[in-house]
């Protein structure tokens, strides 16, 4: 076995080891050289090599996101541990488990005018959850805490920072370890709180005619049938779902926007909750936190084992347990109520399904009627990965097949890296992956193609409307130079040509007939991965959907 020479670099890499660490993304460069070469030397790892760093975080988010695991980062000093931070802040929001070990310059090295060197120490330190600012030499202290920052982030899940000094001759091995580093046994702190006294939550559950639970961002295959169902079953309950929330039921409301963007304020109140019962993740739809702010519920129970946003203003308890336990324990002290609360919005509701399916009938090709047809074709059992701003709201207007997983970067909600993250998934799980995308996400990212293990099934559909299409549909746009190029982003580029840098198969539609075959030949080509990139028109867009909202009543 070969070890680097450098005794800090073969205490971080045997810590890895010991912890179940095998997950190891590497920047090329040259101060992480120690590092690189004991990783990769040992086959107990598994070593991807991403170039562009903001590619390589994102990458490994996706890994990350899919496996539940740590996944380690590792760079070279300067700005490249700085093009991590936009996954870095994602992570952190998204609570997935990301360790960025960053090779430094020695102390006296620092601000002495050095090259590739900046102030390392505690630079993600607003979004970081642990931070080992590590000593040159090794010692109990540094083990201490490549041990807790390795800890932090699988109890916690979240990013956290390892910065490690590495003085020259960078490149040195050995045959043989020169340290055996101390290993603590890992010991959670941060368990789930016991269900205590539910009494008071009990009484005012049972008296209350009018509750509400919304759920965000959630793994698949998480809530338990039982309690789906208890929660369905309830008259006095309604429950509002997202498309990320992976969790369905006939009776549940999956495309909340659909429902209240037509309401009148009357309607509005009528729908307002007494009790709202939140877990998950972040909420997509704009619509229902401004109803929620504005029409709030007496109480706000929010039931997640580590974090609890006021979203709302309203925040009344966080329930430190996850949903099964507590609905588990919960829901058998419940009693049914007399409630016409969920018959009345479900009513609603199925009016809004009929007018969507006559609306989507007879509009053009479009958008709206692209993610249609896009949505309907997934094949089952498949995992949509989907970059925000238009695409995750559009996908949130159609109903999904069940059997599909559905995941976003909503933990910041920036278009910066969906398609790293999409093919980090893809290789982070068996499952097949496609990637629905807008094109300024996609253009944005596309370094993300620059990638050598992209899985040969892995699919890209590429929504392109030749701009930030979703700034029409904000308030105050107008059709002027200064909206179409600082706001919209007007362009004429296509992916053709990236596509056949990156040996990747292309595919073009334009209409409906085209967007057809084109879906047909995606899903049947196989020996690389491919992209679908659909043309819509620019300037129709926004009136469509709009006029949706528009023809719901």
């Amino acid at each position: 076995m070969i070890y680097p020479k450098i005794p800090l670099a073969q205490s971080i890499i045997q810590i890895c080891l010991e912890k179940g660490i095998t997950n190891i993304i590497i920047s090329p460069g040259s101060r992480n050289a120690p590092l690189t070469i004991g990783f990769v030397s040992n086959p107990a790892f598994q070593c991807y090599s991403i170039a562009d760093e903001r590619c390589a975080a994102f990458f490994a988010l996706g890994i990350a996101q899919q496996t539940g695991q740590p996944t380690a980062l590792v760079c070279t000093s300067g700005s490249a541990l700085l093009n991590y931070y936009p996954a870095f802040a994602e992570a952190f929001y998204s609570q997935i488990p990301l360790i960025v070990i960053s090779a430094d310059r020695p102390q006296s090295k620092i601000d002495i005018g050095d090259g590739q060197t900046i102030r390392q120490e505690n630079v993600y330190i607003n979004h970081s959850i642990y931070n080992a600012n590590l000593h040159e030499d090794v010692s109990l202290e540094n083990d201490k805490k490549i041990n807790e920052a390795i800890d932090t982030a699988r109890a916690q899940k979240g990013p956290v920072h390892i910065n490690a000094p590495f003085e020259e001759p960078l490149y040195e091995t050995v045959s043989e370890l020169a340290v055996k580093p101390i290993i603590n046994t890992y010991v959670k702190e941060n368990q789930p709180e016991t269900i205590g006294d539910l009494a008071d939550m009990v009484a005012a559950w049972n008296k209350t005619t009018r509750k509400m639970v919304l759920v965000g961002v959630n793994e698949p295959d998480t809530i338990n049938k039982e309690i789906i169902d208890g929660l369905a079953n309830d008259k006095s309950v309604v429950v509002l779902t997202e498309t990320t929330s992976n969790l369905h039921h006939p009776s549940f409301i999956n495309s909340i926007d659909t429902l209240i963007t037509p309401f009148t304020a009357t309607d509005f109140e009528d729908f307002q909750p007494e009790i709202l019962v939140t877990f998950g993740g972040m909420i997509v739809s704009k619509r229902i936190k401004a109803f929620l702010r504005k029409y709030k519920p007496k109480q706000h129970w929010h039931i997640d084992t580590l974090r609890a946003y006021d979203t709302f203003g309203a925040l009344s308890k966080h329930i430190k347990t996850n949903p099964n336990d507590f609905f588990k324990a919960f829901l058998p002290q419940t009693k049914s109520i007399e409630s016409d609360y969920f018959l009345r919005i479900n009513k609603i509701n199925d009016l809004r399904k009929v007018r969507a399916k006559e609306y989507l009938s007879k509009i053009p090709f479009s958008d709206f009627k692209v993610f249609e047809k896009v949505i309907e074709s997934l094949p089952k059992d498949s995992q949509l990965q989907i970059s925000n701003s238009s695409a995750i709201r559009y996908a949130q207007l159609i109903d999904i097949d069940s059997s599909i997983s559905v995941f976003c970067n909503r933990g910041t909600s920036g278009i910066d890296g969906s398609t790293s993250t999409a093919i980090g998934a893809a290789v982070g799980n068996s499952k097949p992956v496609v990637f629905i995308t807008g094109d300024i996400s996609f253009l944005y990212d596309s370094n993300a193609l620059w990638n050598s293990y992209i899985p040969k099934n892995f699919k890209i559909i590429i929504i392109n409307n030749g701009g930030g299409g979703i700034f029409r549909i904000l308030p105050g746009h107008q059709e002027q130079p200064v909206f179409n190029t600082f706001f919209e982003t007007s362009h004429h580029l296509t992916a053709e040509h990236l596509a056949g840098m990156f040996k990747m198969n292309y595919i073009k539609a334009d209409n409906e007939s085209s967007l057809q075959s084109g879906l047909e030949t995606l899903y049947n080509v196989n020996e690389a991965p491919a992209i679908l990139e659909i043309f819509t028109p620019t300037v129709e867009n926004d009136k469509i959907l709009l006029q949706f909202f528009k023809e719901l009543l």
